[in-house]
């Protein structure tokens, strides 16, 4: 069958406003942020203020493309590159670093323990044409702390500033670092390492409210991300953690003052959140995200490019991760989400979205509002995963 594109999408509900729970809090943000008319990473002007976090086996090229085409998307970043299998020439690995035209602004994420590798790996990405690198501080997963990369590094104050200042030097393209507040309630070191690294030449800093201890257990510190806005001079802080809707982002904006925000999960749940805030920044309110309909064309739409990317094989079990989120957030019935997780091929796969398209959304009509869905997190602390 002929499967439209996601530019072909009728928003019906193109005349419904959303507006933000709290008013006096939104216009108060509004009315700071025209005072920063635009975020950048020194040369390189970011064309919105919303960032979608990497995230591990979802931020691939296929989604920040789906993401871009909806609008509002400022910078995505891939997903969490290993600077040692970069340079080993790893095909796994180079094809996250994989990008399209529409994939502007492009930043790829790194991690690593050593500044002589993560050097390298900086200069080959220069080399390739990104337009930004990132260097992990925050992943709290033990297979990558175990290696003295990621939050570890949190631990490690003198050679993280080695590392950091080593990839800057090397390197013409902005340098950023993604990191938690710290490693434990106890080491909340992220205002000092953001000082630091601003004075070694870091382009801007994101900020993940939670320590390394917490996982993503309990609820984000956003005092302790105003801690670290007040620690810089100039360059940007980006907030990061449990931004599920706009008005999520209007009360982060508001309780830390930083300057940008990054999504993850939240974005996994409604692709369009981007958009919705360039609207809620350009005009105080928005549309609604994409109707049972919008989303299944959406899906359709990243499955294909995935396809384009590893292949039908590949993409038929890599989609299943992907394929969950979108199910939930289309009140798809229990039945029909087991299905899409069980085929095996990409006719399979279309035809179980064929009978999702016939059945429709649970509580809802195809081309009306959903309801939010309750957004998933990893098992608490790290310890648990």
């Amino acid at each position: 069958m002929t499967v439209p594109e996601v530019g072909d999408i009728l928003f019906l509900m193109n005349d419904l406003r959303l507006h933000p729970s709290r008013p006096e809090e939104s216009e108060r943000v509004r009315t700071r942020l025209r005072l920063c008319t635009f975020v950048s990473y020194g040369p390189l002007v970011l064309p919105f203020r919303t960032l979608l976090s990497p995230l591990a086996g979802f931020t691939n090229l296929p989604f920040r493309r789906v993401v871009h085409e909806l609008g509002g998307l400022g910078l995505g970043t891939t997903d969490l590159v290993n600077a040692r299998g970069l340079l080993a020439g790893s095909e796994k690995t180079l094809r996250l670093i994989a990008t399209h035209p529409i994939d502007r602004p492009f930043s790829v994420q790194i991690f690593g323990g050593e500044a002589s590798i993560m050097r390298d790996a900086a200069q080959l990405l220069e080399a390739r044409g990104v337009d930004s690198i990132d260097i992990n501080m925050g992943c709290p997963v033990p297979k990558v702390v175990k290696t003295g990369a990621g939050a570890s590094l949190m631990c490690h104050a003198d050679a993280a500033t080695e590392l950091v200042k080593a990839v800057v030097e090397a390197v013409h393209v902005p340098v950023t670092v993604k990191m938690r507040l710290g490693w434990d309630a106890s080491q909340l070191t992220a205002p000092r390492f953001a000082r630091e690294f601003e004075q070694v030449g870091v382009a801007a800093v994101a900020i993940h409210g939670r320590t390394r201890a917490q996982g993503f257990s309990g609820t984000v510190n956003r005092d302790g991300i105003r801690q670290v806005v007040e620690a810089v001079d100039s360059i940007p802080v980006i907030a990061n953690g449990d931004i599920r809707s706009v008005d999520d982002a209007i009360s982060m904006y508001d309780e830390t003052g930083c300057q940008a925000i990054s999504i993850g999960r939240g974005a996994l749940a409604n692709p369009w959140i981007f958009r919705q805030l360039a609207e809620w920044e350009s005009t105080g309110d928005w549309s609604p995200a994409g109707s049972f309909n919008d989303r299944l064309l959406l899906m359709r739409t990243q499955f294909r490019y995935l396809q384009e990317w590893v292949g039908e094989e590949t993409a038929v079990s890599a989609f299943r991760k992907m394929s969950h989120w979108y199910t939930k957030a289309m009140r798809v019935g229990p039945a029909l989400r087991h299905a899409v997780q069980s085929a095996k091929t990409g006719e399979e796969f279309e035809q179980v979205l064929q009978e999702i398209a016939l059945a429709g959304p649970r509580g809802a009509t195809k081309d009306g509002l959903l309801p939010d869905f309750e957004i998933p997190v990893p098992s608490g602390p790290n310890e648990h995963w």
